[in-house]
């Protein structure tokens, strides 16, 4: 049987449990996820993992598990590079990306996985504009400029704002009574820039207004967020204040800052952006969030090749080491009742 279905010895597996913080669980997305990856992950005390899109087969979900488990953690969250570009735009062959996207769910409903981290955004993905700029110590960061963006006019198969409105209600009436069957909950993610035009094409969730709006597209504890600092903040959006305003909806929390504006900005070291973040853990206590918060768009240490720009390893093991600092520092102000 499957370790997810049969669950873990607790007596022969380490626990990487906290009790200063037994709320949030801390979570990394590895590039690769490679056994010396997951060792490490395992070493500086990560509870569980993001991964991408395993693909149609449920059993690689589900070995993908098992490969988790074996380190002591477990997987949590699947994000990125799930097929929904036809879903977006409502072109032909969207039916196969839904269908897609109803197997992942059920199979993740069934080895456990509570989470399924997704955008809308019809560029498919973040956008930057450079992935060597300099940060702290020359540390390498990701940029976007919107001056070094061609503005063409719209073309001709471009999705207006309505519409993607929406589909992706269509989507969600849809989807959400299979994650409801299945017990999992979506994320919606922003769209990375938070820009409402980009390329001539529209762009619909760019504030914390549009998720709130998201949400109630179609009312389900399953309708959720993914709450991601980084992209509030250069939204101009009050981070701290956010996270209590989409409180009751954020699934899936992403831990990371920036310096600048949605037109221009660049990544930073969690500590060296423009959020207080020590602030926005606390707010994350209010709010008692008991879900996945993971760093998210590291710099690129010294030694690196940035052949993944924003998920190399050693920016990685910092800020897990800078977040659970945090998380420790604020533990005895908000205990959980």
């Amino acid at each position: 049987m499957h370790s997810r279905l049969a669950g873990i010895d607790p007596l022969n597996e380490p626990s990487t449990f906290s009790p200063l913080h037994p709320a949030m669980k801390i979570a990394l997305y590895l590039t690769p996820l490679s056994p010396h990856h997951l060792r490490l992950a395992a070493q500086i005390g990560t509870e569980e993992i993001v991964a991408p899109y395993p693909g149609p087969n449920p059993r690689d979900l589900l070995r993908l598990c098992d490969e988790i488990d074996s380190y002591g953690m477990r997987l949590s969250v699947i994000e990125r590079h799930i097929p929904h570009d036809l879903l977006v735009h409502r072109r032909p062959g969207w039916e196969r990306q839904l269908q897609a996207i109803v197997d992942l769910v059920q199979a993740m409903g069934e080895a456990r996985v509570p989470v399924l981290c997704y955008n809308w955004m019809p560029d498919d993905d973040w956008q930057r504009t450079s992935v060597d700029s300099r940060e702290r110590g020359g540390a390498l960061v990701t940029e976007f400029d919107l001056s070094q963006v061609e503005d063409p006019p719209a073309p001709p198969d471009a999705t207006p704002a309505a519409a993607l409105w929406e589909n992706l209600e269509a989507f969600l009436r849809q989807i959400i009574p299979v994650a409801e069957q299945s017990g999992v909950s979506l994320a919606l993610h922003p769209d990375d820039p938070p820009l409402d035009r980009l390329r001539g094409q529209d762009r619909i969730i760019t504030s914390i207004a549009a998720c709130e709006r998201a949400v109630q597209l179609v009312p389900s504890p399953a309708n959720g967020i993914c709450y991601c600092q980084g992209t509030f903040a250069s939204a101009g959006e009050n981070v701290v204040e956010g996270i209590s305003r989409l409180g009751p909806h954020i699934r899936f929390g992403h831990f990371r800052d920036v310096v600048g504006t949605a037109a221009r900005f660049r990544e930073t070291f969690q500590d060296n952006g423009q959020t207080d973040m020590p602030a926005a853990i606390r707010a994350w206590r209010e709010i008692r969030f008991d879900g996945p918060l993971r760093p998210d768009h590291v710099p690129t240490l010294d030694g690196e090749t940035n052949e993944h720009p924003g998920y190399e390893m050693l920016g990685r093991l910092w800020a897990v080491g800078y977040l659970r600092g945090l998380l420790d520092a604020t533990a005895s102000t908000h205990s959980p009742a």
